[in-house]
């Protein structure tokens, strides 16, 4: 773990990498990996990602852990940190509906990256999402088509509960 703080970038991500592999046995080092999704070394997206990528592997066994460690990140200044805590809760499953209004509220974000994620968790969350299926359904109208089509994907997992939100989904057709 010490690893995670080494000059180079390649030796943070390789850490990243190998601390994501060992389950259980690598909880106690979950907040320095946590860290790394702020990393602002050099190739600070390569470690990032590999951050994103442990943590999300530990999301089953200690997700409640991970939830808390990533949810800061959800206000930090920088778009790529707000991104990657975004996806690190898409692959939490249950631990992340206690963070699922947070997550609504970057479908706001300036950032467009941001807002893809944020409607790509929501999507995944059906249930405990409904609450958040009107702010899904305002960014049919995003600028940027990646948002727009990750909103008619989240509302398309939503069953029932997206069917006011079909004529908007419906107008997308001519996008």
């Amino acid at each position: 773990a010490e690893r995670l703080a080494d000059s180079a970038w390649q030796v943070r991500t390789a850490a990243c990498e190998a601390l994501g592999k060992h389950g259980e046995a690598a909880a106690p080092h979950l907040a320095a990996v946590a860290k790394c999704l702020s990393d602002n070394g050099l190739d600070f997206r390569i470690v990032r990602a590999a951050a994103w990528e442990a943590l999300g592997k530990h999301g089953e066994a200690n997700g409640q852990t991970v939830a808390a460690l990533v949810a800061p990140l959800l206000k930090s200044s920088e778009w790529f940190a707000r991104e990657m805590a975004c996806q690190v809760f898409g692959k939490l499953g249950e631990a992340a509906v206690p963070h699922l209004g947070a997550l609504a509220k970057c479908l706001s974000d300036d950032d467009s990256n941001v807002r893809w994620a944020a409607c790509t968790v929501l999507g995944k969350h059906c249930e405990a999402a409904v609450p958040h299926l009107e702010a899904v359904a305002g960014r049919l109208s995003d600028d940027f088509p990646f948002v727009r089509a990750a909103a008619c994907s989240a509302l398309g997992n939503h069953g029932e509960a997206a069917v006011p939100h079909l004529e908007a989904v419906a107008g997308r057709l001519s996008d």
